[in-house]
């Protein structure tokens, strides 16, 4: 039987929704995301309800079956009790969760989420409308691209025309480097289009800067702006692909990142004001390069909704803060919570 006490701390936990799983080929990447942050969220505080978000079914697993969420109000009926919720975590990369579609429909029934909100999502995740966002705030440099719509007439020779090779053929809406592509040569340059558009229906071509790749998180709770401390990538395949990112001893993860003072501040000032103008919220990860020629930083994208699995760049760098993941995760739950708009 439960005590008083527990029986206090079970009425005042708030009642959070954590979403994991969506549409993309980032799936299992979710799933982990969402069993790191399920396991450092203080069950004194919250009642989590982890619920599966798949293109069949959104579900919460219950003593062996599945609950199915009603949409009609983001609620759960368990053991004839009706949950709903006070904060949803959304842990989903990629479609529906990282590009707007979860927010949206979360904004019409005015439930707080943990993320940036839908056309902030919508923005980020479309790499080269972003690029241009963030060109506009004269803050720090792009590489020169060439964005392409499936469909639409485009040439090997127009691209180069514009383009220096080598260069990266991305999707230009997909997340852990899936359909990414390095090309040296001209006669890769095809191959690597067709591969990208596999993955999505515009691609995103870009310049090759060589360099120093630096990622770092930012965040903000209780009204104060924070930066993470960076982390500098070192990839033994030719980029930081999905293999880099996801295989043990791929990728060499250097937190805090081996860099001077002066790029450090750079880095977290120019981090800060692109979170700041592009009305970010919760914790989001940058990806920079510091150019090996220049010593100029270049933007690469933003990700709303990071990789949080046990070993990745965002809890390694909440670490190096001196930061407990729980103390982390349970300062965006109640900043969200309290100032959700």
């Amino acid at each position: 039987m439960a005590t008083p006490t527990e029986r206090g701390n079970q009425t005042m936990r708030k009642k959070i929704a954590l979403l994991a799983g969506g549409y993309s080929g980032e799936y299992v990447i979710s799933i982990k995301t969402a069993e790191t942050i399920e396991k450092n969220l203080d069950a004194d505080r919250f009642e989590v309800y982890k619920i599966i978000v798949t293109k069949d079914e959104w579900y919460h697993d219950h003593n062996g079956g599945h609950i199915a969420v009603d949409k009609n109000d983001f609620s759960l009926l368990v053991d004839g009790n009706k949950i709903v919720f006070d904060c949803v975590f959304i842990a989903i990369h990629g479609t529906p969760g990282e590009d707007g579609r979860i927010q949206g429909y979360l904004d019409m029934l005015n439930i707080p989420y943990t993320t940036c909100n839908s056309i902030v999502s919508a923005l980020t995740f479309n790499k080269s409308y972003c690029n241009k966002v963030v060109k506009s705030f004269n803050v720090v440099n792009i590489a020169n691209s060439v964005h392409l719509i499936k469909g639409e007439h485009y040439s090997v020779g127009a691209i180069l025309d514009q383009l220096k090779l080598p260069l990266f053929v991305k999707p230009n809406e997909s997340g852990s480097s899936l359909g990414v592509s390095k090309v040296k040569e001209v006669s890769g340059l095809l191959p690597a289009i067709e591969k990208a558009f596999k993955e999505d229906n515009q691609v995103l071509i870009e310049e090759f800067i060589e360099g120093r790749e630096l990622t770092i998180g930012v965040y903000k709770t209780n009204g104060r702006l924070q930066a993470l401390p960076a982390t500098e990538i070192e990839s033994k395949n030719e980029f930081f692909d999905y293999e880099a990112k996801y295989t043990p001893g791929v990728t060499n993860e250097i937190t805090p990142a081996r860099i001077d003072n002066k790029i450090k501040e750079q880095l977290e000032t120019k981090a800060q004001y692109i979170y700041r103008h592009l009305n970010c919220r919760g914790v989001v990860r940058m990806d920079f390069i510091l150019q090996k020629s220049s010593g100029k930083l270049y933007f690469l994208e933003v990700n709303t909704m990071p990789g949080q699995s046990e070993n990745s760049i965002v809890p390694q760098q909440v670490r190096a803060a001196g930061l407990s993941l729980k103390e982390f995760y349970g300062a965006l739950l109640e900043d969200c919570m309290a100032n959700f708009k």
